[in-house]
């Protein structure tokens, strides 16, 4: 099946595509896991992960309430380096901005390094489209370019392949069998790709950071490959999410502290490269021309939002991701668009302010709150996943069924009557259906929870209706329990009359 044809369908038909793979289950379940656990470590380590937290979210909240002045300083400070900046409303110009610079510089080939912000765009389709050909050069990206697909996950694109899958991929890309080893398919893949970044015509980059001080980008990787596409093509283009500011370098040291604790368990990316400006004369290499690229497409209508606003205070970490037990059961693919997990749910509905095409997205959460804890900088992902259903309501697309159930729900919960009723006909009711204690039917509202695990049956006596033999016993077990010191204190007592033992 196409992404395509996977992208038309709802979350709910997505997800059920991806609990019926039980690979994509182990394989989601093993990586995020291993990720959730370092980044645990890392922060224990640290001693002070709290404290580091909270001085990210002050340099988030700052920077976003201030998004305007930072963006013109940056401005004013990258141009004054060399730089076209550009700012781009939305995702269309962006496109047209990035179509316009490469047919002016007549190119042929663009390398990429990761980028979401261009994934956000399409823009590999949209470069396509006029006969240039664009390469992925992260690992990840490549092994999903091949394959035809979106990218799983916002720091590890293939999270849901292995190298069985990734190994006859590359085999067809190499016009030859490659066995499953990784040293051999990354050997094909660094020599296939060291021929494109020689002959590209443009490098294209995406933005962790960019700082305001000195007109600055900063990126974090761990393959290099973002330093051969900032290096060998003569032109540069960044592009960059509107939000990706900090104010300052010494902001920047925070952030290094807290994305690669978060994304991977890394003390430090094993490159962070800061890029201020275009090859000067006195430079061994670097593009002859750099643009960099502000991308709106939709963030600044969440500036001033006090339910969305710090959805622009996200590093792109991906720690919510595996801290997520709905993504780290279903993957990336189940949640339809670029941004997925936790920070998609919200993310995607909430740029778009469509609630009428992405209206089942914010379900895909148990509003258990690991994403929340998780987050470097405290950015209250559950919280906006209920506004968002609330706006889905609102709105009127509100499941109409669910709607009386939960009215019904309300009273029977606001009267002790009814709901010692309503556990007295359950009880009666469950009879028909309960097997061994268990209750396994796959009918109306039971038949999604069943189809994966079982509803556990009403106990034959409830805590309500154990409550008054609970009340007996420990009023007698008080009871005893001060007959036994009263008779302890007389003793006492009676011992110092008699100068005997000290208490």
């Amino acid at each position: 099946m196409s992404m395509s044809e996977v992208n038309k369908m709802s979350v709910k038909q997505r997800s059920r595509l991806a609990l019926n793979n039980d690979f994509l289950r182990s394989a989601v379940k093993f990586t995020t896991e291993r990720l959730r656990s370092g980044k645990q470590q890392a922060a224990a380590d640290h001693g002070h992960w709290d404290t580091w937290r909270e001085r990210g979210r002050q340099i988030r909240l700052h920077t976003i309430t201030n998004l305007d002045y930072y963006l013109n300083v940056f401005a004013e400070n990258a141009r004054a380096n060399g730089v076209h900046v550009h700012f781009a409303d939305t995702a269309e110009e962006a496109v047209t901005l990035s179509l316009q610079i490469a047919e002016r510089k007549g190119a042929k080939s663009v390398v990429k390094s990761k980028s979401m912000v261009s994934e956000e765009l399409h823009l590999n389709k949209a470069l396509e489209s006029i006969g240039i050909e664009a390469v992925e050069t992260d690992l990840g990206e490549y092994i999903i370019q091949l394959a035809d697909e979106a990218p799983s996950h916002i720091i590890i694109p293939a999270i849901h392949k292995n190298r069985h899958q990734i190994a006859e991929l590359l085999s067809k890309e190499a016009g030859k069998t490659l066995p499953p080893d990784t040293s051999v398919l990354a050997g094909f893949v660094r020599n296939k790709l060291r021929e494109k970044f020689l002959d590209a015509d443009i490098g294209m980059t995406g933005c962790n950071f960019a700082i305001a001080e000195t007109g600055s980008i900063v990126l974090f990787e761990n393959e290099g490959n973002a330093r051969m596409v900032t290096t060998l093509p003569k032109t540069q283009i960044t592009l960059m999410g509107m939000e990706r500011i900090i104010p300052s370098w010494s902001d920047l040291e925070v952030m290094a502290t807290l994305l690669p604790r978060s994304a991977t368990g890394q003390k430090l990316t094993v490159y962070m490269s800061g890029i201020t400006g275009p090859r000067r004369e006195q430079d061994g290499d670097g593009p002859e021309e750099m643009h960099v690229i502000i991308i709106d497409n939709g963030r600044s209508l969440q500036l001033g939002d006090p339910e969305f606003q710090e959805l622009l205070h996200c590093i792109r970490c991906g720690a919510c991701l595996n801290a997520c037990p709905v993504y780290r059961q279903i993957g990336g693919h189940a949640y339809g668009g670029t941004y997925s997990g936790p920070i998609g749910a919200v993310l995607t509905p909430a740029l778009k302010k469509n609630v009428a095409e992405w209206d089942d997205i914010a379900n895909a959460s148990s509003l258990c709150g690991a994403c929340y804890e998780a987050c470097p900088v405290k950015i209250p992902l559950h919280d906006m996943l209920v506004y968002l259903r609330r706006r889905k309501v609102e709105a009127g697309l509100g499941n109409k069924a669910e709607g009386a159930a939960m009215k019904g729900f309300a009273s029977v919960m606001g009267s002790s009557r009814k709901y010692r009723r309503a556990i007295r006909l359950g009880k009666l009711g469950q009879k028909l259906i309960v097997r061994d204690g268990e209750i396994r039917t796959k009918i109306g509202p039971l038949k999604g929870w069943n189809s994966y695990r079982v509803t556990p049956s009403l106990p034959k006596e409830s805590f309500r209706d154990r409550w008054p033999t609970l009340e007996q016993e420990m009023s007698q077990r008080l009871h005893k329990m001060d007959a036994e010191v009263e008779s302890r204190l007389k003793q006492i007592l009676n011992e110092r009359k008699e100068g005997g033992k000290k208490i």
